[in-house]
């Protein structure tokens, strides 16, 4: 059998789950996920997690944050004067938002506290920071 290589197509069920056992996401009650490695649509450890399985196997992979979504970064924790928010803008913790930067690149940014005259938003991943455990099955290559 043959292993997937950079530019194949792949197909992989997987579990991800947290340092402390619980899961954030998981292909597992739906359909697998499919990707063609080597096009960086997912993260780093994740492709490199299925270079070496054949079809059938399973393995759990530990991704550091370098190999994962990296490390926090205090600079994408910004505060702005709420006078600089638009007035009809009602923002709520959690809310998510689109920011654009000085040379017009998006960046999602979430809500993270609300001051008497400041927002608090920050523009980490999520997972950014954290050790990310994956539960693989590669399901199909092509």
């Amino acid at each position: 059998m043959s292993q997937p290589k950079s530019g194949d197509t792949v197909t992989v069920h997987y579990t991800g789950k947290l340092d402390d056992g619980s899961i954030f996401d998981s292909s597992r009650d739906g359909d697998p996920v499919v990707f063609t490695i080597g096009n960086n649509d997912l993260i780093e450890g994740f492709e490199e997690g299925v270079l070496d399985m054949q079809i059938g196997d399973k393995k759990t992979v530990v991704l550091p944050p370098e190999k994962a979504y990296g490390e926090r970064t205090d600079e994408l924790v910004i505060e702005f004067p709420l006078k600089e928010i638009p007035e009809e803008l009602e923002l709520a913790l959690g809310d998510e938002l689109e920011l654009t930067d000085e040379e017009d690149h998006a960046i999602l940014v979430v809500v993270t506290e609300l001051k008497e005259d400041s927002v608090v938003v920050d523009g980490n991943a999520p997972l950014a920071g954290q050790t990310l455990t994956f539960d693989l099955e590669l399901v199909a290559i092509g």
